[in-house]
């Protein structure tokens, strides 16, 4: 799908920035920003990358904050047949 047909859909752009601890350094706190287009309220992309992030990477979860902007309302699109050129 295309972003358009994605956003027509229902997606929205989901942004998380995932805090997480590295193994030899558990004192230090670090943070990774991820983003894509995504549906709420089950947020599936979000979770199976966190998902992916607990099964593969050594770095454990520390905390996981999230928000979600829809980018397109359905009241906000419209189908424009024509054009109209005014110099």
């Amino acid at each position: 799908m295309t972003e358009t047909e994605m956003m027509l859909k229902g997606y929205g752009l989901t942004t998380a920035e995932i805090f997480y601890r590295m193994p030899d350094y558990i004192h230090v706190l670090n943070s990774f920003v991820w983003q894509d287009y995504d549906v709420a309220p089950d947020h599936p992309k979000l979770f199976e990358f966190i998902e992916f992030w607990q099964r593969e990477i050594d770095g454990p979860l520390h905390s996981v904050r999230f928000s979600h902007r829809k980018m397109m309302k359905s009241g906000e699109w419209r189908n424009v047949v024509g054009e109209f050129t005014y110099h």
